[in-house]
């Protein structure tokens, strides 16, 4: 669990870096929404209500990388999804699609390293213990964001991707993600973006 002193530390952090973020990749940012925009459509961002501290749904900002199909009715993503458009499918690749998601950092609704946050229907019908992944601020990566970095080819090999989603990975990421809270550490917070830029 994190003391006072670790939760301060760590927005300082995120405040800190978050501004420096988009200060560093604003240009970026704009590009890849004029892009996104022209390849879809529709507007370069995607807000998609997710899951947060407490419970507490937010919008979640990212750059729109795939095409609107009513014959989807899904949320899973897997690799070569027809959905995904040409620069998606590049923005998806090089992490360029999660650029925006340094706002919710900087307003608080996320933190650089926590649980990735789900739509509902996930994180939000946790019971018992497993709630406490819902304790913290919901983070661009982490340990069970790196365990399943792959998350889509892993989806892409299975017969019904939706479901060994609900079934498998997703009782594998609140395992992790459990782990992550009762054990928190900053210097581990530092250890997950270090293998997340170097792709450790």
């Amino acid at each position: 669990m994190q003391s006072l002193s670790s939760r301060i530390i760590k927005r300082c952090f995120d405040l800190f870096f978050s501004t420096l973020g988009l200060f560093a990749t604003g240009w970026l940012i704009l590009l890849a929404f004029l892009a996104a925009s022209w390849d879809t459509k529709r507007n370069g961002f995607f807000v998609q209500t997710r899951v947060g501290k407490n419970g507490k749904p937010f919008k979640v900002i990212k750059i729109r990388t795939m095409k609107d199909s009513p014959k989807f009715g899904t949320t899973v993503t897997i690799n070569n999804d027809p959905r995904i458009t040409r620069w998606g499918r590049f923005f998806r690749k090089t992490k360029i699609d999660e650029l925006p998601q340094l706002i919710n950092i900087f307003i608080g609704d996320m933190s650089f390293v926590g649980p990735r946050p789900d739509v509902p229907g996930f994180a939000d019908r946790l019971t018992g213990e497993d709630r406490i992944i819902l304790s913290v601020r919901p983070g661009i990566t982490g340990p069970a964001t790196l365990r399943f970095r792959d998350e889509e080819e892993i989806l892409a090999r299975q017969v019904n991707p939706e479901r060994y989603n609900r079934e498998v990975i997703f009782s594998e990421k609140v395992r992790l993600n459990r782990e992550y809270v009762e054990k928190y550490s900053f210097w581990k917070d530092i250890k997950y973006i270090c293998q997340t830029i170097f792709g450790k």
